[in-house]
C-alpha cells in the first residue's frame, strides 16, 4: 500500500474507539504494540467501520491492513514528537470545520449527527482535531524525509528508459488556451447597499450589541472562513491580498473593526484578533455585490463584440490582453492559462487536461481547433467565487498519447522523483521498524503485511 493510501484511509478514523466497542460488543484487548504504543482491537475495528461507511475500498484482509495503518502512523508520529513538528493550527482548523460541514450537511441536524456518532458534537469535533492535526504532523514528516529530492534530465531519461513498454503512462488530451475575462457592471446603488450592510455590522460590534464572529457565521460570503466566525488563521502579509493586508496589519484594537476594504473578492470589514511577530490573525466578513441577468447580457455584448474585432483582423488577441482582461492571474502573460491544480504534475505549466480546466472553459475547448476564438460566455471564477465574462483561445491541443521525453518531460520527471520518495520512506520505515521495540499478539500474525520485520526473530 502506497503512503499518500495509508494517511489518506487514516483520516476516516473519527468515531469514538469506546462508542465502537460498546456498540459492537467488542471485547477489549491490546493487537499491537509498538514502542510503548498500544493498538487496541477496538481501535482497529473503529476504522474498520469508517472505512466501510464511507465506502473506502480495502486491499486485502482489514485486520492485517488497519492495525499496520495504524503502526506506521504511529511510528511518523514519534519521529514528529523528537523533530518538535507542531501542525499549521489554522489549517487544522480549516479542515475540521469543511468535515464537520459536511457531516451536518449530511444529517441535516446537529442532534440526527449526535445520534448517529454516539456523542456530542464538541467531542465529535475534538477527535477529528485530533486526526487532522496527526496527518498534518505525518505528512510534515515525509515531506522533511524527502525535501532533498533532486532530478536532472540524465536522471529522467535513464529512468524511462527502465520502464516497461506496459508501464510507459498514456497522456490524454491536453491543451493550451489564452483567456480574456471581463466583471459584469455592477450598479452603484447595488454597491452602496453592501457597504451600508457592511457599516451596521460594524456599529453593532463597536457598540457591543453583536459579537464580530456571530455576524461572520450568519451573514459573510466567504465560504472557507464563515463558518469559523469569519477567522482566517495567522497569516503572513504576503499571503494575504495586498489591500486586505494594508488594513489587516494596521489593526492594533481587538475590540474595534476596521473601515471598510475593496478587494477583487469584494468587500470586507475585518477584525484583529492577535498578531505574532510578521504574522496576524484576524476575522473578516465579506460581501459581494451581486450581479443581475442584465449586467451579464451586457458584459456579454460588450466581449462578442471585441471578440469580432479580433477575429476580423482588426486588433490581435494579444495586444488587447493586457488592455481588457480583468484577470490578474494571467493578463501579465498574454492571457495564457496556467494550470493550478496542486495534485497534477502539470501544476504551474501551461497544459491542461480537458478534466482540469474550469467546466464551462472546457466545454467551449471541446470543439475548438487551434487558432480558434469562442463566443463570449459567463463562467464561475474558482478563484473569486464569483461569475465573469470570458472569451478564450486555443492555442494548442496536443492529442492524447504514450508518454515521450520530447513531449511529457514534466510528466516523466514527476514519476521518478515520486519513485525517489516512496524508496527513500520505504527505506526509512525499514529502518524505523528495526528499530522499534513490536510485538503482535499472536491472533493477529497471520498476515501478510507490506512492510518486513515487523514480527521480530527470537
Amino acid at each position: 500500500m502506497k503512503f499518500k493510501s495509508i494517511i489518506t484511509a487514516a483520516f476516516f478514523a473519527i468515531t469514538a474507539l469506546s462508542a465502537a466497542a460498546q456498540s459492537n460488543n467488542i471485547v477489549e484487548e491490546v493487537a499491537w504494540v509498538v514502542g510503548d504504543q498500544p493498538i487496541w482491537k477496538s481501535e482497529i475495528e473503529a476504522q474498520y467501520m469508517n472505512l466501510l461507511r464511507d465506502k473506502t475500498p480495502i486491499q486485502g484482509d482489514p485486520y492485517c491492513i488497519i492495525p499496520e495503518m495504524i503502526a506506521v502512523e504511529k511510528l511518523y508520529l514519534h519521529q514528529a514528537d523528537m523533530d518538535t513538528i507542531e501542525a499549521n493550527e489554522g489549517a487544522v482548523n480549516a479542515e475540521v470545520d469543511s468535515r464537520i460541514a459536511y457531516y451536518l450537511n449530511m444529517f441535516q441536524t446537529k442532534e440526527k449527527l449526535e445520534e448517529y456518532v454516539r456523542k456530542p458534537l464538541a467531542e465529535f469535533r475534538q477527535e477529528i482535531t485530533d486526526m487532522v492535526r496527526n496527518s498534518y504532523r505525518v505528512r510534515e514528516v515525509q515531506r522533511n524525509l524527502t525535501s532533498n529530492i533532486k532530478s536532472t534530465p540524465n536522471d529522467v531519461r535513464r529512468y524511462f528508459e527502465t520502464i516497461s513498454a506496459d508501464s510507459v503512462p498514456f497522456i490524454p488530451l491536453q491543451v493550451e488556451a489564452q483567456i480574456i475575462t471581463i466583471n459584469p457592471v455592477i450598479p452603484r446603488q447595488e454597491i452602496e447597499d453592501v457597504k451600508s450592510r457592511l457599516r451596521d455590522y460594524s456599529e453593532r460590534v463597536n457598540s457591543g450589541k453583536s459579537e464580530f464572529s456571530t455576524l461572520a457565521i450568519l451573514y459573510s460570503e466567504d465560504p472557507g472562513s464563515s463558518m469559523r466566525g469569519g477567522e482566517l488563521g495567522f497569516s503572513g502579509k504576503g499571503t494575504l491580498d495586498p489591500e486586505f493586508a494594508a488594513v489587516a496589519f494596521n489593526l492594533n484594537d481587538p475590540k474595534k473593526v476596521s473601515k471598510i476594504v475593496e478587494t477583487e473578492f469584494g468587500f470586507h470589514i475585518i477584525q484583529l484578533i492577535e498578531k505574532r511577530g510578521d504574522r496576524i490573525n484576524v476575522r473578516h466578513i465579506l460581501l459581494r455585490p451581486k450581479v443581475s441577468d442584465n449586467d451579464l447580457k451586457e458584459a456579454v455584448v460588450r466581449l462578442d463584440s471585441l471578440r469580432n474585432d479580433i477575429v476580423a483582423d482588426k486588433v490581435k488577441f494579444n495586444d488587447v490582453v493586457g488592455l481588457v482582461s480583468q484577470d490578474k492571474a494571467t493578463r501579465a502573460n498574454r492571457g495564457m492559462m496556467v494550470n493550478s491544480d496542486r495534485e497534477s504534475e502539470r501544476a504551474g505549466s501551461t497544459r491542461f487536461t480537458m478534466a482540469e480546466l474550469p467546466q464551462e472553459v472546457a466545454v467551449k475547448i471541446a470543439k475548438m481547433q487551434p487558432g480558434d476564438i469562442s463566443e463570449a460566455f459567463v463562467m464561475m471564477d474558482p478563484k473569486l467565487n464569483r461569475e465573469v465574462v470570458a472569451i478564450v483561445k486555443l492555442t494548442r491541443r496536443i492529442e492524447g498519447h504514450k508518454a515521450n521525453l520530447a513531449e511529457d518531460y514534466q510528466t516523466l520527471k514527476a514519476m521518478y522523483e515520486d519513485n525517489k520518495r516512496q524508496q527513500i520512506l520505504t527505506d526509512w520505515l525499514a529502518k524505523k521498524i528495526n528499530e522499534t521495540y513490536v510485538r503482535i499478539d499472536e491472533n493477529w500474525r497471520n498476515c501478510e503485511f507490506t512492510h518486513k520485520g515487523w514480527i521480530k526473530e527470537k
